[in-house]
């Protein structure tokens, strides 16, 4: 589904990403991890073009990301993002916010959109809040809002860039549900997150980054389960985020 090889970034004379290459199937659910400023932010929004990238090749689904000529609008259209904030229109109803994208960007119907807006708004534990305004919810209704938003595009996959850095500790659990539940669908996620108790529990590979650089690229099991066997990096970060 996605192919990173060698890419590079600059910004100015420092390096944000240093020859990064991975893999991700169809289905797969990877965890991005490691210090704050390591590049793991940058290396997500690069997928979907967000980040220009100055070397090396991305491939999302059979589109080259980086070629001349790509249609980024329409790739991410097909490429679901989840920010730290929660990116809605202030004053737009939540279905208004579900809708808005369905109609312009995919030509639905209003009320098609609606339709599919209220399922996915279900989906994610919120029936009943289609008319409400963003600032009459809590942070995590918010986010649920902005993955149900994502969700109504038909998304080949979902890049979530720290979803749960910007919210209350209380409400980090009810959106870490709704994308667990994703993953046990078979969705294919890329997901940025400090969030160890849900990168154990869904990642089939975790990718742990520093410097700009990948230094471990292994499944989960093995990354949480054998520390030993881990880059001396890594098993510091290990050290440091596992006992809490």
């Amino acid at each position: 589904m996605i192919v990173i090889e060698n890419v590079s970034k600059w910004y100015g004379k420092t390096r944000v990403l240093d020859h990064c290459s991975t893999r991700i199937a169809q289905g797969e659910v990877v965890v991005v991890c490691g210090p704050s400023g390591s590049g793991k932010s940058t290396l997500i929004k690069t997928i979907n073009g967000l980040e220009p990238f100055d070397e090396g090749r991305i491939v999302v689904n059979g589109v080259s990301v980086g070629a001349p000529g790509t249609n980024l609008p329409k790739l991410r259209a097909h490429v679901g993002m989840v920010f730290q904030s929660f990116e809605l229109f202030p004053h737009l109803t939540v279905i208004e916010n579900l809708a808005l994208a369905q109609v312009v960007v995919l030509g639905r119907s209003r009320d098609e959109a609606r339709t599919r807006g209220q399922g996915y708004l279900a989906r994610v534990g919120l029936d009943g809040f289609a008319d409400r305004l963003p600032a009459q919810l809590s942070g995590g209704q918010q986010q649920r809002v902005a993955i149900a938003r994502a969700l109504c595009m038909d998304p080949v996959c979902m890049l979530f860039d720290e979803p749960t850095s910007a919210l209350d500790p209380e409400m980090v659990g009810e959106v870490l549900d709704v994308m667990v539940e994703l993953a046990g669908e078979g969705m294919t996620m890329v997901c940025v997150t400090h969030e160890m108790g849900f990168a154990r529990k869904v990642a089939d590979r975790v990718i742990f980054m520093d410097q700009g650089a990948i230094l471990d690229d292994c499944a989960g099991e093995a990354f949480f389960g054998d520390p030993d066997g881990r880059p001396e990096r890594a098993r510091q970060f290990l050290a440091r985020v596992l006992p809490h």
